[in-house]
């Protein structure tokens, strides 16, 4: 088990040490050991899974086929899902589906419309 902290850019935890910088093979982002050590100041960040952050109020479209748990239903490939709010835990945006009603999604199965 790695004790480098993960990429502040994409969350990747593949980082390693090069000299006195951070870097993550994902996507290059480079960073010094005294900016890992400082607490960030910005609160939690959602991401969908293109790495575009996500906001209150974004439109998104669900990039799997999603069965719905307690139904039959499933939410396929393509659906919009228009104002989305984020919250805490494991789901992180809650929303009403068109034709469905509300529930929680993960932002690993949405990408930004």
């Amino acid at each position: 088990m790695s004790s480098l902290p993960p990429c502040p850019q994409c969350g990747s935890e593949l980082t390693y040490d090069d000299g006195s910088m951070y870097v993550c093979p994902e996507c290059a982002h480079e960073w010094s050991r005294d900016a890992a050590a400082a607490p960030a100041d910005q609160g939690r960040v959602v991401r969908d899974s293109n790495g575009n952050v996500l906001n209150d109020g974004d439109t998104v479209t669900v990039i799997k086929d999603l069965k719905i748990k307690g139904s039959s239903q499933v939410l396929k490939v393509g659906t919009k899902v228009k104002g989305i709010r984020l919250v805490d835990g494991d789901h992180d945006i809650d929303c009403k589906v068109d034709g469905i009603g509300p529930m929680q999604l993960k932002s690993e199965f949405v990408k930004k419309a």
